[in-house]
């Protein structure tokens, strides 16, 4: 009898556990559902937070943002000279690369040449346009590789770099055309490496902050690339030496709405660098 009440005893106690435990056992499995119906919409809304949303484009970035009139591409070079060589090398370059310039049988002009002042050492760079687009590029390079002087004159540079590199870019349609200016200047050129996808938003912003920089006729020219390192802006001006560069960038800061512009544009770069350049004696921006 004792046994009988013993076991009807420890019966009933693991019934009321069993109890006990299914409302937590079901609140546990409620929750792992209610939760797991949720989060997909918690999901999708916490990424709607820091997914950007982006504007239906009809046309490329290169037809919305170059100028119209004119079928101008523009071609860049970075050549990294061996310092001893320095002198040697700008020395073939005023030699041969005027003549290029001055030939009609070229569709093409120089449109600046600099050595690197502040910035990378021992470098030039040059500037070129090929009016008539990619056919007159083309034109230029077939032509050339049958220039016999042009030939030897590449074969003398090869032995006195380090490196090179070049890119092909468009000119904004809100910068000035850049065209042969009297000196002495030296010339900044500003060069943007901008996140991709973000160069509508760029011309967007420049084109209102360019008229903040237009009083001292400081602004020469303004790019972007094509072809090598992409969403590439180059930004190039003209000032007579270092000091009034300085008065001329802190003077913009006292126009309403310039510090509003950097604000936004500054986001949208990667990197940056500044380069101080000075022209070599031949180059049509002096």
């Amino acid at each position: 009898m004792a046994a009988r009440v013993l076991h009807a005893r420890g019966a009933a106690s693991a019934g009321g556990l069993l109890q006990r435990a299914a409302p937590c056992s079901l609140r546990s499995v409620l929750r792992g559902l209610t939760s797991s119906s949720h989060r997909p919409r918690e999901d999708s809304w916490l990424k709607s937070l820091f997914v950007r949303k982006v504007d239906p484009r009809k046309d490329a970035h290169s037809n919305l943002l170059a100028k119209r009139e004119t079928s101008s591409l523009y071609k860049i070079q970075f050549h990294n000279v061996k310092p001893e060589c320095l002198d040697a090398y700008n020395k073939i370059c005023q030699e041969v690369l005027p003549k290029i310039h001055e030939d009609k049988h070229y569709p093409c002009t120089l449109v600046g040449t600099w050595n690197t002042w502040y910035g990378e050492q021992d470098q030039a760079v040059h500037l070129w346009r090929y009016e008539g687009g990619y056919p007159a590029l083309t034109e230029v390079m077939s032509k050339l590789r049958e220039n016999q002087e042009f030939l030897q004159f590449r074969k003398a540079r090869s032995n006195m770099l380090l490196s090179r590199k070049n890119q092909l870019l468009l000119e904004f349609s809100f910068w000035n055309e850049p065209l042969p200016r009297p000196g002495p200047n030296i010339y900044e050129l500003r060069s943007y490496q901008l996140r991709p996808g973000t160069m509508i938003e760029w011309g967007n912003y420049w084109a209102r902050a360019i008229r903040f920089r237009q009083d001292g006729d400081e602004a020469v020219g303004g790019f972007f690339s094509q072809i090598g390192q992409l969403y590439m802006v180059h930004h190039l001006w003209a000032y007579k030496d270092l000091q009034t560069r300085e008065d001329i960038r802190n003077a913009a800061w006292h126009k309403h709405g310039w510090e509003e512009l950097v604000y936004y544009t500054v986001p949208l770069i990667q990197e940056m660098e500044s380069r101080i350049m000075i022209p070599q004696k031949t180059s049509p921006l002096q």
